[in-house]
């Protein structure tokens, strides 16, 4: 009888820069009260680069830390997935260059654009290709956001972090590990909600363009934590029904670290626990497609992830996009 292909997280690892930015330092430059953005979002500190810091060199160091973690020969990873919004050029891609840093000599490499849910495209994209061509894969999902904040918009000023979180994908036998639901979705009537207008093909850059052209834009905060609420609720509920699994038999939730508020409304949505939620917003802060690779990683060096359990991954973000996994180990 024939064993169903099927894959398998085997490496995590992560990487932040070393700044702490605690509110207290936002909330004088934006002349907020003190505590706002906690009550708002759930954010105490985030993490932003420094000067001369790049992201492949943040990628790098999450990569890294998950190859060493997985404990394979680096010329076995037969490609490359970087999920970024801020590569660090708009061409060349990054990711030929993290594959280059990391020794992976035998990789394809692809920059991947999906906003906050890059990861979670990144790592569908992983688990077909393991499935099919029995070869390990890196997926990275690294941001430098502190470089692309509007300084004077509180809506985004507040939340944006930079960060990066690392996985390696592998071939299992075991049908229970791996991507065992996946419900992936995109609603480009609300495209502009979250942009940043320059830069592109639409609005070059140009001399004498105002710095917001090319600084990130947040243009109703509450139309979209309504639709990432519905998105991220709703892709999740799919996943597990593809999973054959329900609420119940999820033993962590780890969603985008958007805003606490959020995942909150997404937990009573799915009848989930707090107490079965994992959190790092308050310390990291939003870093889009990185927050959830940078969660596993964090959560596993604190309580490692034992066989059998089921994990739910949701996430929705700019564009819009959105989705939801379910993580077998």
């Amino acid at each position: 009888m024939s064993v169903a292909h099927s894959s398998r997280l085997v490496g995590f690892g992560h990487a932040v820069p070393a700044r702490r930015v605690e509110n207290a330092e936002i909330e004088t430059q934006l002349g907020l009260d003190p505590g706002w953005v906690e009550r708002r979002t759930g954010i105490r500190e985030r993490r932003w680069v420094e000067a001369g810091e790049t992201l492949t060199g943040l990628a790098s160091r999450a990569g890294a830390a998950a190859l060493d973690d997985a404990g394979i020969p680096r010329d076995d990873i037969a490609l490359t997935l970087l999920a970024t919004s801020t590569p660090d050029h708009l061409l060349p891609p990054s990711a030929p260059l993290l594959a280059h840093r990391l020794g992976l000599g035998r990789s394809g490499a692809i920059d991947l654009a999906g906003a906050c849910s890059g990861f979670l495209y990144a790592l569908t994209l992983a688990d077909g290709f393991v499935r099919s061509q029995r070869k390990p894969v890196l997926v990275v999902a690294a941001n430098i956001l502190s470089r692309r904040i509007n300084p004077a918009e509180r809506a985004s000023a507040v939340l944006f972090a930079d960060a990066a979180g690392a996985v390696v994908v592998t071939p299992s036998d075991d049908p229970q590990t791996g991507l065992l639901g996946v419900d992936l979705a995109a609603d480009g009537s609300r495209y502009d909600l979250i942009s940043i207008a320059a830069g592109g093909s639409s609005q070059p850059f140009s001399p004498g363009m105002p710095p917001e052209d090319f600084l990130m834009t947040m243009r109703d905060g509450r139309e979209m934590f309504a639709r990432a609420v519905e998105m991220m609720a709703t892709c999740a509920v799919r996943a597990m029904d593809v999973a054959g699994c329900t609420a119940s038999e999820v033993s962590r939730f780890v969603p985008h670290q958007a805003n606490t508020r959020i995942f909150e409304a997404v937990c009573d949505r799915l009848a989930i626990a707090p107490a079965r939620t994992v959190r790092t917003i308050a310390n990291y802060g939003n870093s889009s497609a990185a927050t959830i690779p940078l969660s596993l990683s964090l959560e596993r060096e604190e309580r490692p992830f034992e066989r059998g359990e089921k994990l739910l991954l949701a996430a929705a973000g700019a564009g819009l996009t959105g989705g939801a996994v379910v993580l077998g180990f």
